[in-house]
Formats: structure tokens, sequence, C-alpha cells
């Protein structure tokens, strides 16, 4: 079976109690979570073989979050130990027309300050099969960024698949230095993700802006953004995206997109009541890998990665914890919230 390997940072995540902000709080609720982790982790609870990568300060809170991912059942022996600090963001969770609000306390965490030569690529991704990253693993810095590049270099050299989520943060960087980062570290990466706003800020690609009034059609968007991926970035073989159309901060419509050899699949679309919409993008990465190691053909491919994203929205925290066989139920599902 195939085998991944995630590259990312994992954070302490402090959470208001239910919806209050966090000027008025004065408890919080912690968890774990990133990226990268959520995706290991959701590779994990599916039985896949996967490896979590990242720097940990060697204190009680860098243990705890080494533990989190690891009861999962992902491996981490090949987590880097040091440096003084975990990053950690703070959540307020939204609702109606309030949205849901993050703030970043990452400065000087140990992955952020960690040097590129010590991450020993040629032990890590030994018997890899796939490189999974998110944009928000460059975002971090400038020798993570380089890092990264190593590592997508090996993989070119070593016919490694290379799955990147483009992920823009606008809270970690602005769209010039993501776009001049990015630009470079596609050229390695062979299946793209790229949501809402990350063709136009990750990589300079005009898509759908969520603007009705303009009257662009979102799906004819969409695929001329995913097809403009692969004119520009010959290596990137396919191309995913979902398409979230969100009423108010729990309300919306989701469904999803994917490219293959020169032909759209387009999933089901799903009519949502978010519980928690953070990590949503992460579970579909998560189970798009697992559609990629298990074989499953494109179509079986998408409507299993957004089934998979929709029931992480009624999951509390990071991780997406459900099931190929829960994954399936909503797949299949002919209920009233499915429409084809």
């Amino acid at each position: 079976m195939k085998r991944t390997v995630t590259f990312g940072e994992i954070m302490l995540r402090l959470k208001t109690p239910e919806h209050m902000r966090i000027l008025q709080t004065d408890a919080f609720e912690a968890s774990y979570g990133g990226a990268e982790a959520n995706v290991a982790v959701s590779l994990a609870v599916l039985k896949d073989p996967v490896s979590f990568v990242t720097k940990l300060p060697e204190n009680p809170v860098g243990t705890a979050a080494l533990n989190e991912v690891r009861r999962y059942g992902a491996d981490t022996s090949k987590v880097v130990i040091g440096g003084s600090r975990l990053g950690i963001y703070f959540f307020e969770k939204g609702t109606d027309i309030r949205p849901t609000n993050v703030v970043y306390d990452r400065e000087g965490s140990a992955l952020a300050l960690a040097k590129p030569e010590e991450f020993h690529w040629d032990e890590i991704l030994k018997d890899t099969d796939i490189f999974y990253f998110s944009g928000v693993t460059p975002a971090v810095s400038e020798n993570i960024a380089k890092a990264v590049l190593e590592a997508l270099k090996y993989c070119k050299a070593h016919g490694i698949e290379t799955v990147c989520d483009l992920n823009y943060r606008s809270k970690m960087w602005d769209t010039k230095k993501a776009q001049s980062v990015m630009s470079e570290l596609m050229n390695y990466v062979t299946l793209c993700i790229a949501n809402d706003e990350d063709f136009e800020s990750s990589l300079g690609i005009h898509a759908y802006d969520g603007d009705i009034s303009k009257g662009i059609d979102q799906i004819e968007s969409y695929k001329a953004g995913m097809k403009e991926i692969q004119n520009r970035y010959p290596n990137c073989k396919a191309v995913a995206s979902v398409l979230r159309n969100m009423y108010t901060a729990e309300d919306g419509d989701w469904m999803a997109i994917y490219l293959k050899d020169g032909v759209f699949y387009e999933s089901p679309v799903h009519k949502v009541h978010s519980f928690e919409a953070v990590g949503a993008g992460d579970a579909f990465a998560g189970a798009l890998l697992h559609s990629l190691v298990r074989g499953f053909e494109p179509q079986k491919l998408i409507d299993f990665s957004i089934s998979a994203s929709v029931l992480k929205l009624m999951i509390q925290r990071d991780f997406n914890l459900v099931t190929e066989n829960e994954i399936m139920r909503v797949m299949e599902s002919k209920a009233a919230n499915l429409q084809r």
C-alpha cells in the first residue's frame, strides 16, 4: 500500500466557549491542529500508512502535540525535536452573519526557526510514494520554504508523487510573496488543490471571487482556472477544487471538481449546516490522498473527497475522525440534503 509523508506545523489551538469573542472570554478550550497534521490523522484513521514530519519543542506542550497525532496511528518517528515553543492559534466560532475569526501567535515557533538541513529528506522520504504539504507551510518562514523546495526536488528525482493544497493565508503572507514562492514550488507538484481565493492569491490566476453581480459562472470560472494551472505547470497532472457558497457562517452549498487527463469530474452539491468548518479543507485533502492510495477511479475520488469534507463540518476540533464506511454512507446517500 502507498505510504504518504505530510510536512508542516502543528499548533496549540485555544478556542473560546461556544460563540464567545476572544475579547470577552475568561477561558479557552485547548486542543491541537494544523493542516498537515490534520491530513495525517485523516489518513491514519482511514488506515493508510502515513508519517507526519515537523519540528516540536522538547517540553510538555510539544510532547502533548506529538502524542495527539500519534494516538490516531500516524507515524511520528521523523519529527525533529528542538526549539523553545509551539505555535498557537486562537479561535472564535462565528454564527449567522458574524464570521469565524482566527488569531495566530506562531512567530518564533520551533518550526519557524528550523533550518532546512535539519530535515534529512533521503531518510524521511525513503520508501515514500506521496509527499503532501499545504501553502501554509512555506509561509511559516523562508527557511521552511527552502526545506519544502528541497523535499520536492528529492521527490522529482525519485519518482514520488507530490500533492499541494495551495491554502492561501492572508494573515501569514501577502499575495506578492505567496505568488513568488508558490510559483517556484508548483513546478514540482503533480496534483494541486486550489480553493476559493487560492487561484488568484497564490498563483495570480483569476477565478470566481464570490461577486454574483459580475454574472460569472462559478463552475466554469474554476474550470478555466484549473486548466490554467496545468498550462503553467506541466508537471501538474491533476487539479482538484472545492466550491463553497456560504450564505451564513453555518449554511451553504458545497461541491468539488476534479480535472484529470483533460476530463472534468463534478461531485454532487451538498447543502450543509456547519457545526465547525475548521479543517474541512484538510479533510478533503486527506480523503483525496486516501483515494489515490486506494486507486479510486476519478468520479469516486471526487465524490468521496467532498463527502469527507462535508462530514468534517459536523465534528469539533481540527481532526476529521471518520471511517471510510461513514464517508461512503454520505457519498451514497439519497437523503434530501444531497442534490445531483
